[in-house]
């Protein structure tokens, strides 16, 4: 299942995506996985989680970020929640990469055995159809 948190800059996002990957942490039978670009919120997750700095893979564009994913989750069956915070300042501002990226990651968690959550900062409105179905 594939999740997204929308609104433009300061409205809170990554405060709900926090208090969403901390209760995760405390529910969650497996592991719980964080990807962000730079390390801001190591102290505000709990030691449960996995932060991933994903600057520190050179990600570029929305076809490297889904094999980035994909490749997470190929190598650890046991991550029940992943959660992404600041997904444009990673795979690039492309809407129509990130509407080709969610609907290939919607094809391979379609089972429901993984939660996929993103932040996504811009205006709502400025999202394509394709992306708005994710909400």
């Amino acid at each position: 299942m594939i999740n997204l948190i929308v609104g433009n800059k300061g409205t809170g996002k990554t405060k709900k995506l926090v208090d969403m990957v901390n209760t995760a942490a405390g529910k969650s039978s497996g592991n719980v996985v964080c990807v962000e670009k730079g390390m801001k919120l190591t102290y505000d997750l709990s030691h449960a989680v996995r932060l991933i700095d994903a600057e520190s893979y050179n990600i570029v564009g929305f076809d490297a970020f889904y094999g980035f994913l994909t490749g997470l989750l190929a190598g650890n069956y046991d991550i029940t929640d992943l959660f992404v915070d600041g997904t444009f300042k990673i795979g690039g501002r492309d809407y129509q990469g990130l509407g080709a990226m969610l609907d290939k990651l919607s094809e391979i968690t379609k089972e429901g055995e993984v939660k996929i959550v993103f932040t996504i900062s811009c205006d709502e409105s400025d999202l394509p159809e394709e992306v708005k179905k994710y909400i």
